[in-house]
Formats: C-alpha cells, sequence, structure tokens
C-alpha cells in the first residue's frame, strides 16, 4: 500500500525550508598570501565539488583554527552545513565569515542567505543587517529583492513585538498529556470535558497519525488519553481534526483512503451514544483532486472551514469554507477570499465557538517570519475584517501550527516544536506537543461563548428523545445553531454568545414544540446552564408556554423581536394541519382585577390576528384572556410574577 506522509509532517513540507539543499562551489580566493592557507582552501573546494562535504567540513576546520582571521573558509563552510540541513552550525559559520569581509557586490548572495538563516533562529538584528547589505549590494535583477524587502519588515515588526509581549508564554501540558513523539492540532467540545488531538508516535515515515481523546477531570487536569474510535482510527493516516460544541459531529483529514478524491481528503463521523459512524468522505463538493485538510468546524457542526492546495486560489495554500444543506450535502467549498487569504500560505483555521471570530496562520502577512497566527472578526455581509497578528510570545521565529481558544474566552492550546535534541538535524523530526496558555483581552474572540446542555425527553414516557434544537438571534430573526439531541440519551449542548438575546426551539416529530427563551444582554450574568426539555405529544388539551412573545408594560402591541416565536407558531399549523388550538393571556396580580382581565384579552388577540393574517385560517383558532385567574407561581416575588404573565398555545 502507497503511503502518504503525516498531516503534520505535510504541513512542514508546505511551508517548506527557505534554503537550497544543494551548494555551489564558487571558485572564490582567499584574501591572504599565505601558500598553506591557500592550499588548504583549494584542496576543500575540490572535496566539495566531489560532494564529499565531510572531508571538505574537516579540512576548513584546521583552515579555520590556523588562519581564523579569514572569511572565505567560514562563508564555504556555512554552505556546506546548510546543505546537510546542519542550519544552526552553517548560521554561526555564515555570520562569522562574513563579519570578516568587506562588503562585496560578488557576496549579495551570501548576505542574503545569512538573513534567512538569522530569521530561522529569530536572530532578528543580524537578520535585518544582512538583509539591508543585500538590498544595497544585490542587482536590481535579483530574484529575491522582494523577499528581501518582505523579511526586512518582519524583522520591524518582530523587534517592536518582542519589545512589547502581549500575555504570557505558552506552557508545555503535563503528562498523561505529551507522551508521544508528535501531537498537535488540539480541539475542545464546548463544555471543555473533551480534548481531542491527533497523535504520532515517532519520527519515522511509516509512523500512522491518529486521533485521540481526553477528558478532563473534577480537579481540571486531563485523563489519559485513548483512541477515538477503532472504526475512526485505521492504518491510514488519520491527521488534523475538528469536533463540533455538542462533540457529536467529527471532521478530519485522511490520506490515500481507497476512493479518496485528492491526496488527502475530508471525513465526517457522527456519534450517538458512545458510538462514532463509520467515517464518510464529504464529497466533491468539499473535496478535491489536490491537497485537503485542517478543518474546523463551527458550533453546530453546519460550517466547515479547511485548507486547500486546490486550484485558483489566492496564494499556496488558501482557505476554504462550506455549509451543510438542509437535505444533509455540503455545499460548493468556495474561498473565503481576501483579506484573509493570501498570496502566501494561509493555513490551520480556527473558527471559535462564537462564530465570529477567525484566527489561521499564514507567512502572506507581516510578521515574525514565519507562518504567524492571526485573528480576524465576522462583519457585515459575511466579510472578515483585516487580520490582526496575535503578537509575541504566541508568534515567535518558529513556524505555529494551531491554535483553540475555549467558548470562555479563558484558555488557549497550541501545539508547538521542542528545541532540536542531539541527532535531530530536520526541523519535520523536532518532537511537536501541546501546549496552554491564558489567553489575553488582546487574543480573546470578539464574543465571548457560554453553553446551555441537558437532555430532551417525552413528558409522558419520560424516554429520551431525538429533537432539533434550535436557536435563533432575536433581534435578526436568524437561525444561528442547530443541534440534534443524541437518539440514545438526549443529550444536547447549545452554545450562546455575550450580549445576545436568543429563542431556542426543541422539535421533533408528533410533539409540541418547547419555547425558550434567554437573554445575555447583560453579560453580568453568563454562566453554563443545564436545563433539560421535556416535549408533549400533539394531543388534546396539551399546553405550552410561549416564552418568547414580547410586550411594552400594560401595552398588547407585539415588540418586533415576537416575529421568531411568531412564525415559528406559522409553521406549526401548517404542519399539524387538523388541529384546533386556543391561544390564551395571563398577567400577574398587579393593578385592578378588570384591566388585568381586559390586557390579557388583547395580548392573546394580537397572536391571534398575527397567525390569521399570515393565513391559518381563522376557524382554528380561538383566543381568550384569563387576566390573573391562572397563575403559575404565587405572586410573591418579581421572578413569579414574570413566569405568571405568559401567553399559552393549548390544543383543543
Amino acid at each position: 500500500m502507497r503511503r502518504l506522509l503525516p498531516v503534520f509532517v505535510l504541513l512542514m513540507l508546505l511551508v517548506g525550508t527557505i534554503l537550497p539543499s544543494a551548494v555551489a562551489v564558487a571558485q572564490a580566493k582567499l584574501s591572504t598570501t599565505n601558500t598553506k592557507a591557500r592550499h588548504l582552501f583549494e584542496k576543500a573546494q575540490e572535496q566539495a565539488k566531489e560532494r564529499d562535504f565531510t572531508k571538505a567540513l574537516e579540512t576548513l576546520s584546521i583552515l579555520n583554527d590556523k588562519f581564523p582571521s579569514q572569511g572565505e573558509p567560514f562563508v564555504l563552510k556555512g554552505s556546506l552545513l546548510k546543505a546537510m540541513g546542519e542550519n544552526q552550525a552553517a548560521f554561526e559559520a555564515y555570520r562569522a565569515g562574513l563579519a570578516k569581509l568587506p562588503p562585496s557586490p560578488t557576496r549579495s548572495a551570501d548576505y542574503y542567505t545569512l538573513g534567512e538563516l538569522a530569521m530561522t533562529f529569530g536572530d532578528y538584528q543580524t537578520a535585518s543587517t544582512s538583509y539591508k547589505t543585500y538590498l544595497k549590494l544585490a542587482p536590481k535583477s535579483q530574484k529575491n529583492l522582494a523577499r528581501a524587502q518582505h523579511q526586512l519588515k518582519n524583522c520591524d515588526f518582530a523587534i517592536k513585538a518582542m519589545a512589547n509581549p502581549v500575555g504570557m508564554t505558552p506552557e508545555r501540558l503535563g503528562e498523561p498529556l505529551n507522551t508521544y513523539r508528535f501531537q498537535y492540532f488540539p480541539a475542545l467540545t464546548a463544555d471543555n470535558r473533551f480534548l481531542l488531538y491527533t497523535i504520532r508516535p515517532t519520527a519515522e515515515e511509516t509512523s500512522d497519525e491518529n486521533l485521540f481523546i481526553a477528558k478532563r477531570n473534577d480537579d481540571g487536569s486531563f485523563g489519559q488519553p485513548v483512541s477515538i474510535s477503532p472504526l475512526i482510527n485505521t492504518p491510514y493516516n488519520e491527521g488534523a481534526s475538528s469536533i463540533s460544541g455538542d462533540g457529536k459531529t467529527l471532521v478530519f483529514t485522511s490520506c490515500d483512503r481507497p476512493g479518496s478524491v485528492g491526496s488527502c481528503d475530508l471525513y465526517i463521523s457522527r456519534r450517538t451514544g458512545n458510538n462514532w459512524s463509520k467515517p464518510q468522505n464529504l464529497g466533491r463538493n468539499v473535496n478535491s483532486p489536490e491537497w485537503d485538510s485542517q478543518p474546523t468546524l463551527s458550533a453546530d457542526g453546519r460550517t466547515l472551514y479547511f485548507t486547500s492546495t486546490r486550484r485558483g486560489g489566492q496564494g499556496q495554500e488558501d482557505i476554504y469554507v462550506t455549509t451543510l444543506q438542509p437535505d444533509d450535502s455540503w455545499s460548493i467549498a468556495r474561498n473565503v477570499g481576501q483579506p484573509v487569504n493570501t498570496p502566501g500560505k494561509d493555513m490551520a483555521p480556527f473558527i471559535h465557538a462564537s462564530g465570529t471570530t477567525l484566527y489561521y496562520v499564514t507567512d502572506g502577512l507581516i510578521g515574525m517570519g514565519g507562518l504567524d497566527v492571526y485573528r480576524c472578526e465576522m462583519q457585515a455581509a459575511g466579510r472578515w475584517s483585516e487580520p490582526h497578528n496575535l503578537g509575541y510570545p504566541l508568534n515567535t521565529f518558529e513556524n505555529e501550527a494551531s491554535l483553540f481558544i475555549t467558548s470562555d474566552n479563558r484558555r488557549g492550546f497550541c501545539s508547538r516544536s521542542r528545541a532540536t535534541e542531539p541527532g535531530v538535524k530536520q526541523e519535520r523530526d523536532r518532537p511537536v506537543e501541546l501546549f496552554g496558555f491564558e489567553v489575553p483581552a488582546e487574543v480573546r474572540a470578539r464574543e465571548t461563548s457560554t453553553y446551555t446542555q441537558g437532555r430532551v425527553f417525552d413528558a409522558t414516557t419520560k424516554k429520551p428523545l431525538r429533537a432539533d434544537v434550535q436557536l435563533y438571534d432575536l433581534q435578526t430573526d436568524e437561525l444561528v445553531q442547530y443541534v440534534t439531541s443524541d437518539s440514545e440519551s438526549g443529550d444536547y449542548t447549545v452554545v450562546l454568545n455575550e450580549g445576545r438575546q436568543y429563542a431556542m426551539y426543541a422539535v421533533a416529530d408528533k410533539y409540541l414544540m418547547k419555547s425558550l427563551s434567554f437573554d445575555y444582554t447583560d453579560k453580568r450574568r453568563f454562566d453554563p446552564l443545564t436545563l433539560d426539555i421535556y416535549l408533549e405529544p400533539v394531543r388534546a388539551g396539551r399546553s405550552i408556554v410561549l416564552n418568547n412573545l414580547f410586550f411594552d408594560t400594560n401595552q398588547y402591541d407585539l415588540k418586533p423581536k415576537s416575529r421568531t416565536e411568531l412564525n415559528r407558531l406559522i409553521q406549526f399549523m401548517r404542519q399539524y394541519k387538523d388541529i384546533q388550538v386556543e391561544i390564551s393571556g395571563h398577567t400577574d396580580d398587579v393593578g385592578a382585577d378588570s384591566d388585568n382581565m381586559v390586557l390579557s384579552q388583547n395580548r392573546a388577540k394580537s397572536v391571534y390576528n398575527y397567525l390569521v393574517e399570515n393565513e391559518v385560517k381563522s376557524s382554528r383558532l380561538r383566543f381568550k384572556g384569563y387576566g390573573e385567574t391562572k397563575p403559575l407561581q404565587p405572586n410573591d416575588s418579581d421572578s413569579h410574577r414574570q413566569q405568571n404573565r405568559r401567553i399559552e398555545f393549548r390544543i383543543l
């Protein structure tokens, strides 16, 4: 079976080394007239031409020791070390050699190389000086001029960023996490109970990527990570992945599977109870004949962002988006476009649970020199704002690979390469580990999220129900989340954003909808909720309270944000064409009894009128006001009085 490199290795290769692997040995001459020095230098050059780099380096070391003032041997040594992948030693040799030589147009390429090497180790001062010298000496036709100018801007940015750090340096997560050679692309459920990430045990190219999941303990630590499912982890690579806020939808990358569309494709699996379904390829609307990877799901699992190298993009790798359609198909993926995508590499997107802030890595913008993490915010008409660099120390001279920020905006997770170990020369072989950090204000998503979760039951049998749970923004009447409760357990999780007022509906066939209201316009009350929902069968005598109808005090005109609830009632009446209902109005005990009776009657009539005006037959409806005669609670507190002020919807 042909195997492709794992997803994270592919990321490193796509990033690429910025330095060539071959070496051209120029016929440079030493500035000294010393015959022995010249002989050693010529010998080293000849050995290098014959590709015997080891012998050439030995000769150059002797020359460096005996004639340390000569710069040319150090530069040649640097070029050989660079060709062998010994970048740290190459950097030191180039720096030492060029410091001993006067600037010359014939050395312009060496200054460029020193600048590139300096960037890989975060020596921005050396890099800046080297690029400036290169730009002064190089011919105007030199192909690297534009990159040098870009890198010089990166140096200026990085020096300022390091002088003004944003937040604290991420800290390595302790055991039992980080027990493999590589672990990356962390993602959490909305309640932060489960951590999903990719592991790869060894640096061997045949080492298999798999998805592991760790459950959070009561003390906040994570338990022993385990394979997510034998149906998902296979002999093929299961790489970068994302999980929906409720932990029931998984999208992941797998490479070279039978029937795949491209080299690496995106697959989907759904969880029922404790079992994951057999993964399905997301198909040609999403996957391309090229490389598709690094998915991130919206909280409800219905919007998917990912990275692709398909043709027609803005640059080398671009970010694309697709949405789940009413028929459960995915829309044709579209390029997110500018300003997110650039002519460079745009990768590893992460959409925050709020849905309003996108994070991703790119080298196409000014930053620390490699792949940096940027954030942008959703604006009107679905456009994204200009990307903003997250600054130092979340961004460093290293290539950043992935980022995740919890729904409550408090905790962040990322993966980072560990410092090179003895004998590890290639960047892709360096251990990669999971890190965590407290999220500084400048990095947080625009909106903080919380969640409500619980179970949906049949109100009569008390058995769990599979129901659609839909969340609407009452200001815009927009459906912002749509999840389904688990058919075995009834579990559901819905994410809510601060500063919003929501209507939430639980809906199942042959059941009355459940109407719930969440008002988070007051940010002081923004804690997770546990809320079980009981659905009443569509049966004579059963009723529901309509919690998202709004009136001004002592008024009966429906406020505009009531339209979400009213339109749901119209849908219900169209679905169940044979039922008749009573719309009943109720008040608390404040005010005169007669006034309350009139007010409740008029409020019920307002609802009745709206339905009739929207083609619900009047013969199926009646309305009645009960005033304060049928309280749900004693009128002894503000909260109880609020419950008593209501409109009910009862099956006749």
